[in-house]
């Protein structure tokens, strides 16, 4: 009786992406910020679900250029509702944190406007909106150009400061 194999499926690579920020924004190094905890929506930079570069712009908000790859499909050629929510979940903590506020995300509201072409590059706007004792709350959207596709509203915790 022969063993069976598995085979596997040979996913290709999809070529660089330009996802150079707009005039007056800043590149941010994200991980050097808050560590590796940015693996799950940056952790493959040339991979085939997400790829994301940060920046903070003229205004000190935080700013994104996302490209949504195959991997993250849901609807036929759009993206799946949960991989922009993952995205919105990864942005607005990190815009609390580019702020100065170690943070972790409580409540993330998320609401879905259009959807969003797979393999597109869009933009993710944050702001942080107020911060009361261990409570920050940052907006956001997913955009390109005038077509919003999601926003979202966040509410963050302060991270004890043992573990920030």
């Amino acid at each position: 009786m022969e063993e069976e194999k598995e085979t596997k499926i040979p996913t290709s690579v999809r070529p660089p992406v330009d996802l150079v920020g707009e005039k007056g924004w800043t590149p941010l190094d994200a991980p050097a910020l808050v560590g590796g905890s940015l693996r799950f929506v940056s952790g493959e930079p040339e991979g085939n679900r997400y790829r994301i570069l940060y920046y903070k712009s003229e205004d000190g908000q935080l700013r994104a250029r996302v490209w949504f790859g195959p991997e993250t499909e849901g609807p036929p050629g759009h993206s799946h509702g949960g991989a922009m929510a993952a995205v919105l979940d990864e942005v607005l903590g990190l815009a609390a944190w580019a702020a100065g506020y170690p943070v972790v995300v409580a409540n993330l509201n998320v609401s879905f406007r259009n959807l969003l072409p797979l393999e597109k590059v869009v933009t993710v706007e944050s702001t942080v909106t107020s911060a009361e004792g261990r409570k920050v709350k940052i907006r956001g959207r997913i955009r390109q150009g005038e077509t919003v596709f999601a926003e979202a509203e966040c509410l963050c915790v302060t991270l004890p400061e043992t573990l920030s």
